[in-house]
């Protein structure tokens, strides 16, 4: 059983105004990160949903997916932008690896209740797929889509699952509980992401294959070291037939 020892981070910040004060404070907490790790940011962080402003957060995304790359040349930084797709915007996530776009993947379920579905073209459910990097096998799962149990099918096997919201504090107990589930069903890492704000949830955390949860609601970022050793343990003695090789 391989020993494979990894640093996570995932973001709990607050949207503001100010895009580029945004990514300016991204940028403070990569550069607080370890080198080789991996970190998460909540969904949109940049910009929010900015919906009276869709083209203009589009544009800024194309800044923002520059520094990114800039900075992703010795760690993993996963996020989500609001990007325009021929007329219409779509919700994309992007997984930033050795200073390059290595995967991205369109929100799929949008959520009624915050009107998403009036504003953003739906992603195709087939390219929710789990993708490698560094021969670990890793998956996203973006905000209202972790309620899907068959979402959690699809992404079955995946050591490390991604999963950035912008989660509504009413149901802040959905979130905790939805995410920590989908660690223990999948026998994987769970790194969860969800923003500060007076609407939000925060609730960000890094939850074991055993379901052991590491948060902080009072800190901008939380950190946890894992052996990735742990998710082929769980699933050779807890054996669901989820493969572990």
């Amino acid at each position: 059983m391989k020993t494979i020892f990894k640093t996570f981070y995932t973001l709990q910040l607050k949207t503001k105004a100010n895009w580029e004060d945004n990514l300016a404070r991204l940028e403070a907490k990569v550069l607080e990160c370890e080198k080789d790790s991996y970190i998460l940011a909540s969904e949109v962080f940049l910009t929010g949903f900015a919906y009276q402003k869709m083209a203009e957060a589009s544009e800024f995304s194309e800044i923002a997916t520059r520094k990114l790359q800039e900075l992703s040349k010795d760690k993993t930084i996963v996020i989500t932008m609001i990007e325009q797709e021929g007329r219409k915007y779509v919700n994309r996530l992007k997984v930033f690896h050795k200073g390059r776009i290595a995967y991205t993947q369109k929100k799929a379920k949008l959520f009624p209740l915050g009107n998403e579905h009036l504003h953003f073209k739906a992603g195709d459910i087939k390219d929710i797929k789990t993708f490698m990097l560094d021969g670990i096998l890793c998956a996203a799962l973006n905000c209202f889509e972790v309620r899907f149990i068959d979402l959690w099918k699809k992404i079955q096997g995946a050591q490390v699952i991604f999963v950035p919201a912008a989660w509504g504090k009413a149901r802040k107990v959905h979130f905790q509980t939805l995410t920590r589930a989908l660690a223990i069903a999948n026998q994987s890492f769970v790194i969860a992401s969800s923003c500060a704000g007076n609407e939000y949830a925060k609730g960000s955390n890094i939850i074991t294959p055993y379901g052991i949860v590491y948060k902080n609601d009072s800190k901008e970022m939380i950190q946890a070291q894992v052996n990735l050793a742990e998710v082929t343990k769980m699933r050779i003695h807890i054996d669901t037939g989820i493969p572990h090789a």
